[in-house]
């Protein structure tokens, strides 16, 4: 009776791990590539303090990933949006704005506010945004905050900082 040796190798544990990991990686992105407006794990839920309450927009949380022009905290201050003209003009230019933008969906809008949502393309992320004008000023108050996480690696700021050229660029056209 011959005996056979066998010559083949074991699958490390970890290499079978990094496989799995890859092919998840690689399924997600399939289908958010397929699928791209199909919600996440990743939406979290809508925040119930959004709105106008006695003239002010919600306060920011004391994660990072929250910018307002009404908070007086450095991390989450950024400067309104100044307007010229009418209210429903200024309100009509942001929505053309924001329906331009990628992933971006209105919510909610009375006269003097909008609210809208933005999603991440990769992994569907939920952030926020709204605008609230205050007329006897010609300013827009603005906040931007991401539903879930701690760091949002600036992307509320950024956003709002290219509404507001978008604004500005309207403007001066």
């Amino acid at each position: 009776m011959s005996v056979t040796k066998d010559s083949s190798k074991p699958i490390k544990p970890r290499f079978l791990t990094i496989i799995i990991l890859l092919g998840v990686v690689l399924l997600w992105l399939g289908v958010r590539v397929i699928f791209p407006d199909s919600p996440t794990l990743f939406v979290g839920t809508p925040p119930n303090n959004l709105g106008i309450i006695e003239g002010k927009l919600a306060v920011c949380p004391t994660t990072p990933n929250c910018v307002s022009s009404q908070s007086q905290e450095a991390e989450h201050s950024i400067a309104p949006f100044s307007y010229q003209g009418s209210t429903s003009d200024a309100i009509a230019t942001l929505k053309k704005i924001i329906n331009q933008q990628e992933r971006s969906k209105i919510i909610a809008e009375t006269d003097q506010y909008l609210y809208a949502q933005f999603t991440s393309k990769w992994m569907g992320f939920v952030d926020d945004v709204e605008f609230f004008l205050n007329p006897e000023k010609s300013i827009i108050d603005v906040r931007s905050a991401s539903r879930l996480g701690e760091s949002d690696l600036g992307v509320n700021r950024q956003r709002i900082e290219e509404i507001r050229q978008a604004f500005v660029d309207y403007y001066l056209n």
